[in-house]
């Protein structure tokens, strides 16, 4: 095909801008050249349409016989696809041919691209279409969009994922624009309200409605339509009701595109009835959830247990649950907007409470199994899950706090994670505001309700308010004298000696936890004892009574040998932790660095006990006069017991040597340079402050996107540049290929590096680049500024110098 003659086809001119995609858009051209059909799936509103359509674009000159769009979407009948596919053709009505059989005739011997956009509602006669006609066709291909696959013979499947979207933390203004999502909400926002920038002052509001619409297209296009009547902040704060917001969209956009709730119902309608049930039950799940909790929450007398596999299958293949492998085990999630639309549903069958019932009857099970087998070789699996399972926990207990007559269930879970949560993970404020809610409601006089205060009394001590923490111990001893639960004694033994190892009183911290080992029945050999015996250690290391640390070391060994590498390795960390504070106070220095670092690395998933380390290790770099990294480590310790929602006073044990230390680097350093040091320390991320402290290299970041730039040095291969004058001489794909002597597909991926190295989104901008350069003596390609005509090396025409036309 001549390169000037006109491109066949029906494709619609594009009226916005196309953001981000760019791996995507190779992803699609690649899959097209190995493949005859693609089917793009994936979430309603996640930009399939336009995905396909911008690909297609890009192809128009590879295929002789044009690209040729066929939409799906308004069509109610499936036995008027055939029908719809020769209308969008301009073929007629064939006398005595069935719709296609004509169109199998017709397109055999043809060179043609075939987008079918919106086949979900019509799947099996789509797919029963594309079928006969991939059959019939050699030179045909076919690019689909749906909600699902047509799961034919031969096809290839790409999930469109959202646009990739910020995450929590803080970021510039130029780390933010680089996210596809924010880079779609400024465009759109711009041709609503001309002039809208992303600054300083509103990119807050636009990371966290990117981060809060999933990266989701329709959505984020639909919150910028809501700028002029409410700033980015408003929009950001209106956002936990996403479905009755997101209702304006443009009145050119299908039906079922104008509202995102409208989006979600066509997802809703082409579902089957039990389809539509384990949705909407499935809502009752927070930040995900897997199969065995699926089967276990969901199923029931209208739902069996046995289908749970079959509707998840079926409803990840209509995009609306997503599934993620991940170290083993396949986890599933509704995307939030889906989730949401999900709970609607369940609100109006009336399961909502029976559901949510369930789902923390579940969850319970799981936390009381960590408990019950902490020191069981299951242990490293069950923490695993339960850590998954953060969200769905806080769930469960969000519905004991909400639900009359569930406080003590409430109660019963959060005493079966505080290990693992408010003391392994660190949620010590989350801890507390659990227990005030929950002990405000289970009034009656029970162990658990003598436990929650005590726990309560620990964790307040934890964060410092030592009033507190007197006031609720001096009520849950009180409580545990009228019962009669030896357990419930020696826990009471152990918060009072925490709260005074908190408070720095040694000697009496030692006298309790030893009171508790009393109380404890001697049949007791389980994790009461174990609890007992590690803080004991830990005040003995930091008496510095060496002979005690050993001894309790041993009989912990002991008690954890059967429990499995993760518990025996938690275990062991804080008598190291112990054994290598002894060796700081009596001055050997290098034992105690070793002692420290090794504690370190089996606890560094411990945030509590990581602290400890960093402290220790801080003083011992102070002792060895090295105090710009005593002065580091310090910072890094007081960071993380405040990301814990923790101080330094609270630690009153601590607090003396943790002050000598920063009065010894201050002395030596001067201020200037101390709070340089201290505050590089309190900015590690914890994962490079625990790397600074074993002195490892820094974790390395993840790879941001490159600039879209060129570099001084040559940006092509000989090749490439061979092929960029040809694109500049009008060349398409094939005319390039025939040239070149190399398959189509070659050419094509020359085509695909040349712009992703110039950074360039269509073949107009290589084509003025060439043009507005020339090589230099070494092979480069030396560009002339479009504005001023200098020679720039390596330089790059801007796109607004060229009028682009898309795909071209």
């Amino acid at each position: 095909m001549a390169s000037g003659a006109r491109v066949a086809g029906n494709l619609p001119a594009e009226l916005t801008s196309f953001v981000g995609r760019r791996g995507e858009l190779a992803e699609v051209k690649r899959l097209l050249a190995g493949s005859r059909l693609v089917t793009l799936t994936g979430v309603g509103g996640v930009g399939k349409t336009r995905l396909a359509l911008q690909a297609a674009a890009g192809l128009r000159r590879a295929f002789r016989d044009g690209v040729w769009l066929v939409q799906l979407d308004q069509l109610r009948d499936q036995a008027l696809v055939a029908q719809a596919v020769a209308g969008a053709l301009g073929l007629q009505d064939r006398a005595g041919y069935a719709p296609a059989a004509a169109l199998a005739e017709y397109l055999a011997g043809r060179q043609l691209l075939l987008v079918l956009d919106n086949c979900e509602h019509v799947v099996d006669e789509a797919a029963k279409l594309a079928d006969q006609l991939l059959r019939s066709a050699a030179g045909l291909r076919v690019l689909a969009t749906s909600r699902e696959s047509l799961n034919i013979t031969g096809e290839t499947v790409l999930a469109v994922p959202p646009l990739a979207a910020p995450g929590a933390g803080r970021l510039t203004v130029a780390e933010l624009a680089r996210f596809p999502a924010a880079g779609l909400f400024v465009e759109r926002a711009a041709q609503v309200m001309p002039g809208f920038a992303l600054t300083e002052a509103n990119m807050a509001a636009v990371a966290g409605i990117c981060r809060r619409l999933e990266g989701l297209p329709l959505a984020i296009e639909l919150a910028a339509a809501r700028l002029p009547v409410l700033s980015p902040e408003q929009i950001d704060t209106r956002l936990g009701d996403r479905l009755g917001l997101l209702t304006r969209g443009g009145r050119a956009r299908p039906a079922r595109q104008q509202t995102l709730r409208a989006s979600i119902e066509w997802s809703y309608e082409l579902c089957g009835p039990a389809e539509r049930l384990l949705w909407a039950r499935l809502s009752v799940f927070a930040g995900g959830f897997e199969l065995d909790a699926a089967e276990g929450i969901c199923a029931d007398h209208r739902l069996a247990a046995d289908q749970v596999l079959e509707l998840l299958a079926a409803l990840a293949g209509k995009s609306i649950v997503i599934a993620a492998q991940g170290r083993g085990v396949a986890r599933y999630r509704l995307p939030e907007t889906l989730r949401e639309f999900g709970q609607e549903r369940l609100q109006e069958s009336g399961e909502d409470a029976a559901l949510r019932r369930r789902h923390r009857d579940w969850h319970e099970r799981l936390a009381r199994q960590v408990d019950t087998d902490w020191l069981s070789p299951r242990i490293a699996e069950l923490t695993a899950r339960l850590h998954r399972e953060h969200a769905n926990v806080n769930a469960a207990q969000d519905f004991c706090q909400t639900e009359p007559g569930q406080a003590e269930a409430g109660l019963r879970i959060a005493l079966h994670v505080w290990l693992f949560y408010y003391w392994i993970s660190g949620y010590v404020s989350e801890g507390r505001y659990r227990l005030d809610q929950v002990l405000a409601g289970a009034r009656e006089p029970t162990v658990w309700r003598a436990r929650g205060l005590l726990l309560a009394s620990f964790l307040a001590a934890m964060s410092g308010d030592r009033g507190a923490a007197r006031a609720l111990l001096s009520d849950g001893t009180a409580l545990t004298g009228k019962l009669n639960d030896p357990a419930t004694r020696a826990f009471a033994a152990w918060v009072a000696g925490h709260v005074c190892l908190f408070a720095g009183d040694l000697t009496q911290a030692t006298a309790y936890f030893e009171d508790g080992l009393t109380v404890l029945p001697a049949a007791v050999r389980g994790r009461a004892r174990a609890q007992m015996l590690t803080s004991l250690v830990i005040a003995a290391g930091m008496a510095g009574d060496e002979e005690r640390a050993v001894a309790c070391s041993r009989e912990i060994a002991e008690l954890t040998k059967a429990g499995g590498e993760y518990i025996r390795r938690w275990y062991n960390a804080y008598p190291l932790w112990a054994l290598g504070a002894t060796a700081w106070r009596q001055g050997d220095l290098d034992r105690a660095a070793d002692l420290e670092q090794e504690s370190l690395r089996l606890l560094r998933d411990d945030r509590m006990g990581t602290t400890f380390c960093l402290e220790a290790l801080a003083w011992i770099a102070a002792s060895r006069h090295q105090y710009e990294r005593a002065a580091v480590l310090l910072g890094t310790a007081t960071g993380l017991l405040q990301s814990i929602g923790t101080t330094l006073d609270s630690h009153q044990a601590m607090a003396g040597h943790h002050r000598d230390c920063e009065h010894q680097a201050r002395q030596a350093l001067g201020e200037t340079a101390f709070h340089a040091a201290y505050h590089r320390g309190l900015e590690l991320p914890s994962g490079d402050a625990v790397a600074y402290a074993l002195q490892q290299p820094p974790a390395k970041p993840p790879k941001k996107p490159p600039a879209p730039a060129v570099s001084d040095a040559a940006p092509l291969t000989p090749r490439e540049m061979q092929v960029a004058r040809l694109i500049s001489g009008g060349r398409s794909n094939r005319d390039i290929a025939a040239e070149l002597v190399v398959s189509q597909r070659t050419a094509e991926n020359h085509v695909e590096h040349i712009l992703t190295k110039l950074g360039f989104t269509s073949r107009a901008q290589v084509a003025a680049w060439v043009t507005a350069s020339r090589p230099d003596g070494e092979g480069r390609l030396v560009s002339r500024s479009p504005v001023s005509g200098r020679l720039c090396p390596g330089g790059r025409v801007q796109a607004s110098g060229v009028e682009a036309v898309p795909g071209e």
